[in-house]
């Protein structure tokens, strides 16, 4: 049985992603994250409908991952900023060099944030988040900025703020949440294998 996680938001808020359902900006109810197969080859947009259908969703932005969600999902708060993280590092890259052969492995993270922002500024959150999720992966001894197939999305009510960056206080809890959250979800996701360590990973 495939697991879930499954977040409805209060009203509809502005959405910015990549996610394969219903990416790029977009308004959404909420957002969810699907298990699929580890071998997973299937029809996205087909499957990611289907599960809106099945769980009588509908306005939602879907990710992806091969993990088992249950096991893995780890929540940060941080200020206005929520950040929903599930890791699977099975197929780490480093962006600018070719990629390795393709396993299944995906960090997802989704940031919902509680001020009104700009679509610029949401942009802007996607970065710092990035710049977030590479560090913490550094730290942790990862030879990589993120894996092949990662997922990222920011929602938000729309407003007036118009940065996310470093030197924003909305920047640092951006900051703060994803490697709170993002460092949580890979010890889960190490403990789940039985291979946590702190041993430097190639």
């Amino acid at each position: 049985m495939f697991s879930h996680f499954i977040k409805h938001f209060e009203e509809p808020l502005l959405a910015l992603s990549n996610a394969p359902h219903r990416g790029g900006l977009a308004t959404a109810r909420g957002f969810f994250f699907m298990q699929v197969h580890k071998n997973y080859s299937g029809d996205y947009r087909r499957d990611c409908a289907e599960f809106e259908r099945e769980h009588g969703l509908s306005g939602f932005v879907g990710f992806m991952t091969a993990v088992d969600v249950t096991k893995v999902l780890a929540v940060a708060k941080e200020g206005p900023v929520e950040a929903y993280v599930t890791a699977g590092i099975t197929n780490p890259a480093i962006a600018g060099d070719e990629p390795p052969p393709w396993k299944p492995g995906t960090i997802n993270i989704a940031l919902v944030i509680q001020e009104g922002l700009t679509v610029g500024a949401m942009a802007n959150a996607i970065m710092t988040a990035t710049e977030a999720k590479t560090y913490t992966l550094l730290t942790l001894g990862y030879n990589a900025t993120g894996t092949t197939s990662d997922g990222i999305g920011v929602f938000a009510p729309p407003g007036d703020v118009e940065w996310a960056g470093t030197a924003t206080r909305l920047g640092l809890a951006t900051g703060r949440a994803v490697r709170r959250a993002l460092e949580e979800s890979i010890e889960r996701w190490e403990r789940s294998r039985g291979e946590y360590s702190r041993l430097v990973r190639a």
